[in-house]
């Protein structure tokens, strides 16, 4: 039984997210969350609401379907993160030029799965 949960245009680099994501890839629950805890990073507190969604959501299916679901036998099966829209902004430069800046976005995606 797998439980997925989507963050959409998250305000963090795909890049820098991504280095949050590797660290918890493949751990169980209550391991990622005591390393999304103290991990000092922006895209750290955005990935642990994330994972306590899916846990929701994997509580919310198995009721539905009649299962007991034990949260203490999840694990992060898969968590990817792609790009989203990029926002373009501008800046003034010397001489009367300007500059583009990227603001780039997110779409982080975990799925969980019983061990």
């Amino acid at each position: 039984m797998t439980a997925k949960a989507i963050l959409r245009g998250a305000r963090v680099s795909p890049q820098k997210a991504r280095l949050v994501a590797d660290l918890v890839r493949g751990l169980d629950i209550d391991q990622a969350m005591e390393v999304l805890t103290f991990t000092r990073k922006k895209s750290a507190g955005m990935i642990k609401k994330l994972v306590e969604s899916a846990v929701a959501n994997a509580e919310n299916i198995g009721e539905k379907s009649g299962d007991r679901v034990d949260v203490d036998n999840l694990y992060i099966k898969t968590i990817y993160v792609d790009g989203g829209p990029t926002l373009k902004r501008w800046r003034p430069r010397a001489m009367g030029r300007a500059t583009r800046v990227l603001k780039r976005t997110s779409h982080i995606t975990v799925e969980l799965d019983e061990r």
